[in-house]
């Protein structure tokens, strides 16, 4: 498991440098991702599931993106981009390109319907989460116009 955190930490380090983050957000974006990618391979040997997997691990990157951005004063996009790095299905598309290359009909439903459900599944872990952040501040703010 440590060796599995260290490779995605550096992974994800990698795309932030790549795109941009501010420099005093790099190491804790790989921080986001290397936990993003330790809850994937944890839920991955649980439910036996990629779908799930991929849900849980964007779960834990969105909440840890949220609570980051809050603390250190950052958009959550800066933590939440390079954290789903490691979690997004590069490898489904390009089998799933294979497949269509070699004609293999069956093999691209196989491998493009799992790889569509794991790319949802990550998008809408992500919804779910800031969706929920949003309605919790929110009621914060109406509680404190209340008073």
């Amino acid at each position: 498991m440590f060796l599995q955190f260290i490779f995605s930490f550096l992974s994800t380090l990698g795309f932030a440098i790549l795109f941009n983050i501010p420099k005093k957000a790099i190491i804790k974006a790989s921080i986001v991702g290397g936990t993003g990618w330790i809850a994937y391979v944890y839920s991955n040997e649980k439910f036996h599931s990629l779908i799930v997997a991929s849900f849980i691990g964007a779960c834990i990157v969105a909440i840890i993106s949220e609570i980051f951005a809050r603390k250190f004063k950052e958009t959550v996009t800066v933590f939440i981009i390079p954290g789903i790095i490691p979690l997004v299905p590069g490898a489904g598309m390009y089998y799933t390109m294979l497949a269509v290359i070699k004609k293999d009909f069956d093999k691209f439903a196989t491998i493009g319907s799992e790889t569509m459900f794991v790319a949802g599944g990550i998008a809408t872990a992500i919804l779910i989460v800031s969706s929920i952040t949003r309605m919790i501040f929110q009621s914060k703010e109406n509680k404190k116009q209340k008073i």
